[in-house]
């Protein structure tokens, strides 16, 4: 599950507040081993979430670099041609 975290930092455009629960999102589900919690466990499965989103939107704003932000497309197009030379 992990594996579709993407890095979030230092790309133009920044990271959407989606994309940050996203990520978020992944991490409870990885750490809980759980997709979809029973409705017991649902409320705090979404504190969770919500609480490191915060956290990670914190971190990615407080961050600096002094290289150029990098580009989304280029980033994905490379990603792609990783993974077909993987699954080809």
């Amino acid at each position: 599950m992990c594996r579709n975290i993407k890095p979030l930092f230092n790309f133009d455009p920044p990271a959407t507040d989606e994309e940050v629960r996203d990520a978020a999102l992944q991490f409870v589900r990885k750490l809980s081993g759980t997709t979809k919690p029973s409705k017991r466990n649902e409320a705090a499965f979404e504190r969770a979430v919500d609480s490191i989103a915060a956290c990670a939107r914190e971190l990615l704003d407080a961050l600096e670099t002094s290289q150029p932000p990098r580009n989304r497309e280029e980033v994905a197009a490379k990603a792609r041609e990783r993974s077909a030379m993987r699954f080809a």
